[in-house]
């Protein structure tokens, strides 16, 4: 006679779903590495480097002289090279060209990462029908995703040196949202535990978030126009709180998109409503909660905020070192996907 447990139907769930949660974590680090090596393409100003759009032969790269001559010529047609690159080398080329050559391969990996366990986990029936919206909008988010990109780099290879502003920032928040749906999903598979939450704390958590959220935003306008490499003191600019030239541009709402002036000012006063917003979420939840439980995420939180305040005025002290710029920005998004972990866990929830 067996003395083994019967595993409960709670039990034999979570061990069912388990290694599709741990797919959706390893999907989203892939996401950050996306996000990172973007980081770097754009620092590098790699992106322009492949002019080309393949999605299937793209991803083998040049192997021969004659090949990487033909990628050399086609990029020496194009205005970033005619006007700010002219007289690169070859191996110069190379440099930028293996940057972009990566951002693109990660792209297709992901796509790779999410297409086949997503096929085991059918034949292993691990997945049922309650997963399937969410794990499709994953996959139109990830396609996006990769629309968006071309349509970015697209944007510098006629008229521009450059690729828009509008359209990074549109790429680096599709990035953004794909990260976040990856880790809502990711812990809604979690079992459910029993917490206190009180009444309206889900709406302020939430309303951080989206502060966050409009940061990254905020940023990558800061670096599709490099305002990064101006005002490089801390914390007036041009030895005031509030500079002068804040809005040169007409109509008056292009100088928030288009002034190099008014967009690093723009990412400097909402990075003091997000900490000062933080404060008050804090000692709120240490005041209710001392942290316990799923409150632990308020120490994530305001650690992360912390950091990501430093990280930035070190950035723009130091003139956008790549290493401390891509520290920055991968910062933010580790910030915003704590947020949602925090409110997916608290609405992952059972009544006691």
């Amino acid at each position: 006679m067996s003395n083994v447990a019967t595993p409960s139907p709670a039990d034999q769930y979570e061990a069912k779903i388990r290694p599709v949660r741990y797919w959706l974590y390893f999907l989203s680090f892939l996401v950050l590495m996306m996000v990172l090596v973007g980081g770097a393409t754009r620092l590098t100003d790699s992106g322009l480097s492949i002019t080309e759009w393949k999605p299937i032969s793209g991803a083998i790269p040049p192997l021969t002289l004659e090949e990487w001559n033909a990628e050399f010529d086609l990029y020496r047609q194009i205005p970033e090279y005619q006007q700010i690159n002219k007289g690169m080398s070859l191996e110069e080329f190379k440099f930028i060209f293996w940057w972009e050559w990566g951002h693109r391969f990660l792209g297709r990996l992901i796509g790779f990462a999410f297409l086949i366990p997503f096929v085991v986990f059918l034949v292993q029936k691990r997945l049922d029908w309650k997963l399937a919206p969410a794990l499709f909008t994953l996959f139109l988010l990830g396609g996006f995703q990769g629309f968006l990109g071309w349509w970015m780099v697209s944007s510098g290879l006629t008229e521009r040196v450059d690729v828009s502003q509008y359209r990074l920032a549109a790429h680096l928040g599709a990035a953004c949202i794909l990260l976040l749906a990856l880790t809502w999903v990711a812990r809604r598979l979690r079992p459910k535990t029993v917490m206190w939450v009180q009444s309206g704390w889900k709406p302020l958590i939430w309303a951080f978030v989206l502060l966050i959220y409009v940061q990254i935003i905020a940023g990558a306008f800061v670096a599709g126009i490099d305002a990064g490499f101006s005002h490089n003191t801390w914390p007036l600019m041009a030895g005031k709180f509030i500079p002068e030239g804040l809005t040169t541009l007409k109509p008056w709402w292009l100088n928030s998109f288009e002034n190099i002036v008014t967009v690093q000012f723009n990412h400097r006063m909402l990075a003091y409503v997000i900490t000062a917003f933080l404060v008050g979420l804090t000692w709120h939840a240490w005041s209710k909660t001392q942290f316990d439980g799923v409150h632990g995420w308020m120490v994530v939180i305001a650690g992360l905020t912390v950091l990501q305040v430093i990280l930035g005025i070190l950035t723009l002290l130091w003139v956008v070192p790549i290493h401390l710029a891509l520290a920055h920005q991968i910062t933010a998004f580790l910030l915003c996907a704590a947020g949602v972990a925090y409110l997916a866990d608290m609405s992952n929830e059972k009544s006691g």
